[in-house]
């Protein structure tokens, strides 16, 4: 009895051991990847911030710094706002203590955008995603499969963009690395498959194969392109059909890089699609990691659902989102 209630303990310590590791690794990996935008917000705000009285000099250099990295105008004006409402109320009268409370008024004004998916309310659980060409879809497509199977989730993955020539191969090439089954057209067809019709025999494929999830890619458009804004309406009303109230999640992939260009993006997708949710790819690529405080200023009162973010190439570099852990990541 003694050795069994000891095996168990040490089975409990690796366990414990191994989570606190992966957490010091991410913490770790979220930093070095928004290495760029703490360089150009974190360093700027810590040497505008040292030995500084407060005064309006101040908030006028620290509003240059805030727009600088694409926190956009609603954002700054909101936190700079707060801020001095937060000086006001608590007294603060050295600039240490208003970058404690302009990390604190960040992280709130961020959280509301910190809704992780819950993917076990339906099975299969369907995720259309979407997005403007070159934002990375297919990409991130492969490391949700990777999250979702480290999940201890099934997955099965639609090749719903046959448009681009190597989209079909790349999401097989993923499927192969994930060892996870793509539906995809045939490769020697000698016109291009509807997308809809692909990812309809996908989702019957899961409901057969008892699958957990279906992540169902889908070619990139620009949102001025009107009659491909109207095929991925059809596409989402076929997806319906194939499972009444699917898709569960329209993942719309924004690239960091675009910084305010992302809003027009994510109003242009929800007006078509109804946008649930949101992946932010390629933070490691840009210096402009604000554009997640201009998306949650955007929409104070139905914030959008900022389900992942992306800091690397790595399969393990696309995570939920977290406020805190962001903001601290992005202090110097």
């Amino acid at each position: 009895m003694f050795s069994l209630f000891k095996s168990k303990k040490n089975s409990t310590d690796k366990s414990s051991a191994e989570d606190n590791s992966k957490t010091e690794s991410w913490t770790s990996k979220i930093r070095q990847g928004l290495a760029r935008t703490r360089q150009n917000f974190g360093k700027q705000l810590s040497s505008l911030l040292s030995s500084r009285k407060i005064d309006e000099a101040l908030y006028d250099e620290l509003e240059t710094i805030l727009l600088t990295a694409d926190a956009g105008v609603n954002a700054t004006n909101l936190l700079l706002d707060a801020l001095r409402k937060k000086v006001k109320r608590d007294a603060l009268n050295n600039a240490e203590q208003l970058k404690e409370a302009l990390q604190e008024t960040l992280i709130n004004l961020l959280a509301p955008l910190a809704q992780p998916l819950d993917v076990t309310t339906k099975k299969p659980f369907i995720i259309m995603i979407t997005g403007v060409n070159g934002v990375g879809k297919t990409t991130t497509i492969g490391k949700l499969a990777h999250y979702f199977q480290s999940q201890g989730k099934s997955v099965l993955l639609a090749a719903g963009d046959t448009f681009r020539a190597a989209a079909r191969e790349q999401l097989l090439a993923w499927g192969e690395r994930n060892n996870v089954t793509v539906i995809a057209q045939e490769s020697d067809s000698q016109k291009k498959s509807d997308p809809a019709a692909v990812i309809f025999d996908a989702i019957n494929a899961a409901k057969a194969r008892d699958i957990d999830i279906v992540l169902a890619d889908t070619a990139g458009r620009l949102t001025t392109q009107m009659h491909l804004m109207e095929e991925i309406k059809k596409i989402k009303r076929v997806i319906n059909k194939a499972l009444p109230d699917a898709p569960h999640e329209v993942l719309l992939v924004l690239d960091a890089n675009t910084g305010q260009n992302a809003l027009n993006q994510l109003k242009a997708f929800d007006e078509a699609l109804g946008v649930s949710g949101l992946v932010l790819t390629k933070l490691d690529g840009t210096a402009k990691g604000g554009v997640i405080a201009a998306i949650a200023a955007q929409y104070p009162q139905n914030p959008p659902a900022l389900r992942f973010i992306g800091i690397g190439e790595g399969l393990e570099d696309l995570r939920p989102f977290d406020a805190q852990e962001f903001v601290e990541a992005i202090f110097d």
